[in-house]
């Protein structure tokens, strides 16, 4: 049994991820809401190396700036080297959750000057993530959830239950903000976090948040082995580069479809191809394995002003673009 308290946990938890991913005592960047989750991990984080207190304003609430700049005082009180607010416009694309992490990220993205920046997601959030992802029927890789350290994110609290940095929180004396949104039902995460996984909790006795982290670990390491044997074949498969590149499809018919359907995956996203989806993914390898003569297939593209295509033509794959017009 584990007797730490809930700030050596947090302390521990941050220890090992600098040793594993951050090789120097250079800064790193604390993403900050003032939640419990995140002022834990800026309190432990800046004990442990230069932190830079990163606070994201998405303005969607009466008071948010009030809230930002109480988070920022915080930060500077518990020594992070330096604290900015940054204040985002929220679109609407994808509905408001997706379009707030959009906002957030891109500002975070744009103010972390190169350093890596830490993410306070916890445990708990993972089995959220993974139970998301099931529900979606999106594969084993939005199953195996979120990683630890994706750079530029690192996620030190994956380990961690959401009890535990509430508990730091208390023994530093914090007082943490606590999110209306957290218990607003109209997102699908405050549904999962207050109402499906404490029946679950309820009816399998226990233990499921942590049971589905681990499953997402399983399977996030049998993902990177398929990932890497999958970049392996791309070179015996393919040929050219970006939206000039091709697949040869007898190579690629030739391969087991788990590791089909991962070349094709990659070879998407290095020609352009972003946001990719299973149905996208298994639409394309259909063009491999029963064409009939079928016309292209369309995928999300990071292009400006260009949809992305995957068609057939003859015995290989390539990609193509058409205009988006009025964009």
């Amino acid at each position: 049994m584990d007797h730490r308290s809930p700030l050596a946990t947090v302390r521990r938890a941050v220890d090992d991820f600098a040793r594993a991913h951050c090789a120097t005592d250079e800064r790193w960047c604390v993403a900050l809401s003032g939640g419990a989750d995140s002022l834990a991990l800026a309190a432990v984080a800046a004990r442990v190396r230069p932190t830079v207190a990163l606070i994201v304003d998405h303005g969607l609430q009466a008071g948010s700036d009030a809230v930002a700049n109480a988070a920022r005082d915080q930060a500077l009180g518990l020594e992070c080297v330096d604290a900015q607010v940054i204040r985002v416009d929220v679109g609407s694309a994808g509905g408001p959750e997706s379009a707030a992490r959009a906002a957030r990220y891109a500002a975070l993205e744009e103010a972390r000057d190169g350093a890596p920046v830490l993410i306070a997601h916890t445990l708990d959030d993972q089995a959220e993530t993974v139970l998301l992802g099931l529900g979606r029927g999106s594969g084993a890789r939005s199953i195996a959830g979120m990683l630890p350290y994706d750079p530029p994110w690192g996620r030190p609290l994956l380990g961690v239950r959401r009890s535990v940095t509430h508990g730091a929180c208390e023994e530093l004396g914090l007082a943490p903000w606590h999110d209306p949104h957290n218990d607003d039902p109209r997102f699908t995460r405050v549904r999962l976090r207050n109402e499906v996984l404490p029946l679950l909790e309820q009816v399998l006795g226990g233990g499921v948040a942590e049971a589905l982290a681990r499953t997402a670990t399983s399977l996030r390491e049998d993902t990177e082995t398929l990932d890497e044997l999958a970049a392996d074949a791309l070179a015996t498969v393919g040929s050219g580069e970006g939206v000039d590149s091709r697949l040869h499809v007898g190579r690629l018919s030739a391969l087991p479809a788990a590791l089909r359907r991962r070349v094709i995956r990659r070879w998407l996203l290095d020609g352009g191809g972003s946001g990719l989806t299973d149905a996208q993914i298994r639409g394309v390898d259909r063009l491999v394995v029963d064409w009939r003569g079928r016309g292209g297939v369309a995928v999300g593209s990071s292009l400006r002003r260009q949809r992305l295509f995957a068609d057939r033509a003859g015995g290989a794959l390539l990609l193509r673009t058409e205009p988006v017009y009025g964009a």
